[in-house]
């Protein structure tokens, strides 16, 4: 089981069953939807995501795991974070922030409270996380935190239609170099 983090604003933890309406809206939403691997998200999705991250439990190498980004205060879904232990120094994260929340800086905070966990705590060396070329938002928050664009941009079919994406690494000290 992933273990609660705290931040200024936000709870990281697992996901809790009365996170599952807000989940499906937001990810059902077309302008979250455009850049992610999904096109529609339905209840029985979510559920079934939830059931899944239930039996599996944390920490498996190569399984995602979403980790709910939530208010301090008052426990609300704000987002989440997606996390796969790549190996045993390196993981890839994503993230999807609930348009209500966005612009924030609650998925800033989330993934710098992630980062620490991942290197501070896992001793993790390397991070990494690949996003469309055109997702500008999320372009700035990965640089904004200490990740650097790893190469040019390469080609892909997402979701049957030609694109490009960038692929993005960070390690502990541009982490803390970006935290300064």
């Amino acid at each position: 089981m992933f273990r609660e983090l705290e931040t200024q604003r936000c709870l990281l933890r697992p996901f809790k069953d009365k996170d599952l309406t807000i989940f499906t809206a937001y990810r059902d939403n077309p302008n979250v939807a455009r850049y992610q691997s999904w096109t529609n998200f339905s209840y029985a999705e979510a559920l079934a995501l939830y059931q899944g991250m239930q039996e599996q439990g944390f920490g498996l190498a190569g399984i995602w795991y979403q980790i709910a980004i939530a208010d301090r205060h008052t426990d609300k879904l704000l987002g989440d974070l997606a996390l796969c232990l790549v190996g045993p120094d390196m993981a890839e994260v994503g993230f999807t922030i609930d348009p209500l929340h966005q612009g924030r800086g609650y998925g800033r905070e989330g993934l710098n409270a992630l980062l620490g966990y991942l290197f501070d705590t896992r001793g993790h060396l390397t991070v990494r996380a690949v996003t469309d070329v055109r997702n500008l938002a999320s372009i700035r928050l990965l640089e904004s935190v200490g990740f650097k664009q790893q190469g040019q941009a390469r080609q892909v079919i997402f979701k049957g239609e030609p694109a490009q994406e960038y692929l993005y690494g960070c390690n502990r000290w541009a982490w803390l170099a970006a935290a300064r």
